[in-house]
């Protein structure tokens, strides 16, 4: 029965690895395409129907592309899509949000202090908000709205913001910023599930057919692909931000989360200046460098902690489970002799200003709802403490592991 942390411990670092391998191919993909769309020229010698060309070299190759605005005349006998990339990513990040998120709802996604509803609210509420974000987007794309892509922009931008501040109010801050990176990385796959690739498809049919196809649905794919561009940066911030909780944990996180979309703007404004040969913006790392500042500012102030009672109720069964346990007092006060001269409220190590990752054990309460972790961390392996600075024994290596187990097998 103990072995169920240990294997599921190493289905989430397997699929993490995986969300990892396809995020890198995605977005490399991505980025080099953008890159290339911006650095094409014109050339005397260009076919009909060709919008521009670039010569590049990699790898010992010299490389000759041309992009066709919206076809060339004839269907090309081999044909390369791009966007097992984007779903890849998207499917192992869904499989990460369920695994950590929903499979552990007590402790990752309810925050009894903000929002004290049973785990399979919160997770019905995570997965609802999902879908209702891109629905409201794709409507939006596609009203008159729409038609103006800067104006478009803005709104989703301020969208966002209120995103951001709404999600602090009903999840935990990891989870919160957890969910404006799914949201977001939801919306550029869906650009291309339900959008980009569709249209694709209706142009290569029109080719095999011998029609002429319609420019219109070259011009939908290229909206959507400029707000995919915008927005991979902060996606990357945000799924990050899960190991800093300077990010998540403090009082104005949702201001933070708005300041990293701006960041991912002025960012991409530069390389895509850059590539498009429109000269050379360094002014956009100088805003960026000052963002990046209003962010360590905003990081300082620390959130009004719970009242004594929420924390109280906040506690849940499986947690409860692991207070009542035989060893779980002796556990207890090892763990906060060995561990909260860092993982506390006010850390006293030297160098440790704040708990790392947030993560806290200086009481008995702490220490129940962490149970799974400190038997992973201390119990089965020696990650903690780093370098054993506490002098953590075997013994009590033993204590933790005889303390989780008999917690299960009582189960």
């Amino acid at each position: 029965m103990f072995e169920y942390a240990i294997i599921w411990e190493w289905l989430m670092f397997a699929t993490r690895w995986l969300h990892v391998i396809t995020a890198i191919a995605w977005i490399g993909s991505s980025f080099y395409f953008i890159a290339l769309d911006l650095g094409l020229r014109k050339a005397p010698d260009l076919p009909a129907g060709a919008h521009g060309e670039e010569w590049q070299v990699h790898g010992g190759g010299f490389y000759h592309i041309r992009k066709y605005l919206v076809a060339p005349a004839q269907m090309p006998e081999h044909l390369t899509w791009f966007k097992w990339e984007s779903y890849a990513a998207w499917l192992s990040g869904f499989a990460m949000l369920s695994l950590l998120y929903y499979g552990g709802a007590e402790l990752y996604l309810v925050d009894a202090a903000v929002w004290d509803v049973a785990p399979w609210v919160a997770i019905l509420a995570s997965m609802a908000s999902i879908a209702v974000a891109w629905i409201a987007y794709d409507l939006l794309c596609k009203s008159k709205f729409g038609d103006d892509n800067r104006r478009l922009m803005v709104l989703l931008y301020i969208i966002l913001v209120a995103m951001a501040w709404g999600y602090t109010q009903i999840f935990t801050g990891r989870a919160a910023f957890l969910h404006l990176g799914a949201i977001t990385a939801t919306v550029m796959t869906a650009n291309v599930f339900f959008i980009i690739m569709p249209n694709q498809r209706v142009v290569v049919a029109d080719l095999q057919a011998g029609r002429k196809p319609d420019p219109k649905y070259g011009k939908i794919a290229k909206q959507r692909s400029t707000h995919n561009n915008y927005l991979t940066l902060p996606v990357i911030f945000l799924m990050l931000s899960n190991h800093y909780p300077l990010s998540f944990g403090t009082q104005y996180n949702w201001v933070i989360a708005a300041l990293v979309f701006l960041m991912g703007v002025t960012i991409r404004h530069y390389f895509n200046s850059k590539h498009a040969r429109k000269g050379n913006p360094t002014w956009t790392w100088v805003l960026t460098a000052i963002l990046f500042v209003a962010i360590m500012w905003l990081s300082t102030f620390t959130p009004t902690p719970p009242a004594e009672d929420a924390e109280e109720a906040a506690l849940p069964a499986t947690a409860q489970r692991f207070a009542a346990a035989e060893h779980f007092e002796d556990v207890a006060d090892m763990v906060a002799g060995r561990c909260s001269m860092c993982h506390a409220e006010e850390p006293f190590y030297d160098g440790i200003l704040w708990a790392p990752r947030g993560v806290k054990l200086d009481s008995p309460r702490h220490v129940a709802m962490l149970a799974r972790e400190i038997y992973l961390f201390a119990g089965r392996s020696n990650a903690m403490p780093p370098a054993n600075v506490s002098f953590m024994e075997p013994e009590e290596r033993e204590l933790i592991r005889k303390w989780y187990e008999g917690a299960l097998k009582g189960s």
